[in-house]
């Protein structure tokens, strides 16, 4: 197959540009052809491609969509699989064109703000259907910035790309949970569950925990990411087991410095290194005794805990979103049903209390994300494409 990837970045760092790099180099590798259509500047400066070089790239930013659309067409793709892309012009047109299957990394088009959360009166994801009575409770509810006007764009963003749900080929997600979101919103698309995948798991034994043991939280410091309630978990932790731990918090976003704060209020040894990649989010990962995902919003999937499994590393998490289509209670870390500091601080003492109990939680972990294989995602994705490209789109439709 001819396949054209969709992205707003052809290079970037965040979660979605790491797929495709994953992704389309193996595409390549099992014999398709992959080019990308990207809206934002290819002299853009981030730390990661997503696509080797030597992959047709066409910018909207560049040359303009019409230029961008032609210069597709020309290269004659069976098929896109588009991902993220906050200007619909360039949605509607790939879908004039071409059978579109397209991936939600999150709640594009089902949520005004895309947090899937009320804040007001207490932090709660949001069941509601899309939809303009949405506009009644963003407010009240706290759904997203106490800003009208941003309440509006957002809420324009939404409507338009939920127009657009019945119109692709087919929706790909990464657990049930964002299934069932999506096939309530377009009961009439398929839309298919394909799990993310872990890096491929290492046949070496870790080495033992480091003294003191660490926790580690990765991730953008939001109030949704649950960093408060992790710090809090850390210092009850510490008493329950009568000795210290070490916490790592590596990212950057708003809620830094208040983290930071609480933990010398709370006496948590935490160290703050910012945003992380490569071999130092690495070794961070190899070094931790626990990955904890304090996460309050609905992970679409959480992929953080397969990235720490497949290093040995067992996870302690809210059981909230997709988080529990990878995270197995007692198998592979501790999934903790009330989104609470005590409770999540007495899974870390779970965890870490029996040093027999840790280890099995630790070969659970590498044993779980085996399960996770970029080629057992890619076999799936194929078959969704190739299903959609057989019957192609009359032009200009």
């Amino acid at each position: 197959m001819k396949i054209l990837i969709a992205n707003e970045a052809l290079v970037g760092g965040g979660g979605v540009e790491s797929y495709l790099a994953a992704v389309i180099p193996a595409l390549v590798a099992r014999g398709h052809r992959a080019a990308v259509l990207h809206l934002n500047p290819a002299a853009q400066q981030a730390p990661l491609r997503i696509a080797p070089e030597d992959v047709p790239a066409f910018g909207v930013a560049d040359a303009g969509l019409d230029a961008a659309l032609a210069q597709a067409a020309a290269w004659q793709p069976d098929v896109v699989f588009a991902h993220n892309m906050r200007a619909m012009d360039v949605e509607r047109g790939l879908l004039q064109h071409w059978p579109v299957v397209k991936m939600m990394h999150g709640y594009a088009g089902t949520c005004v703000s895309g947090q899937k959360m009320f804040s007001v009166p207490s932090r709660r994801p949001c069941t509601r259907e899309f939809g303009p009575a949405c506009l009644a409770v963003y407010l009240p509810r706290r759904c997203g910035q106490w800003r009208p006007g941003v309440m509006l764009d957002q809420y324009r963003t939404a409507a338009a790309q939920h127009a657009l749900l019945p119109r692709y080929r087919a929706i790909v997600v990464a657990s049930g949970h964002m299934n069932r979101e999506y096939a309530r919103h377009v009961p009439g698309v398929p839309v298919h569950t394909i799990p993310l995948f872990a890096p491929p798991a290492e046949d070496v034994e870790p080495a033992p925990p480091a003294d003191p043991p660490t926790v580690l939280f990765l991730g953008r410091m939001t109030p949704l990411k649950g960093g408060d309630l992790l710090v809090r978990a850390v210092a009850r932790a510490q008493d329950r087991l009568g000795r210290s731990l070490r916490l790592v918090m590596a990212g950057v976003g708003p809620s830094l410095e208040s983290w930071r704060t609480l933990a010398r209020t709370c006496g948590v040894d935490a160290q703050f290194p910012g945003w992380v990649s490569g071999a130092v989010r690495d070794r961070l990962i190899r070094e931790a005794a626990l990955l904890a995902v304090p996460s309050r919003w609905p992970e679409p999937f959480g992929l953080t805990g397969l990235e720490a499994a497949a290093r040995g590393v067992p996870a302690v998490a809210f059981a909230v979103g997709g988080i529990t289509e990878w995270l197995h209670d007692g198998i592979n870390g501790i999934l903790v049903p009330d989104v609470h500091a005590t409770a999540l601080g007495d899974a870390v003492v779970a965890a870490l209390a029996d040093a027999q109990r840790y280890e099995t939680l630790r070969q659970g972990a590498r044993r779980v994300a085996r399960e996770f294989t970029l080629d057992r995602h890619l076999s799936h994705l194929e078959r969704v494409l190739e299903t959609a490209a057989m019957i192609p789109v009359a032009h200009g439709t």
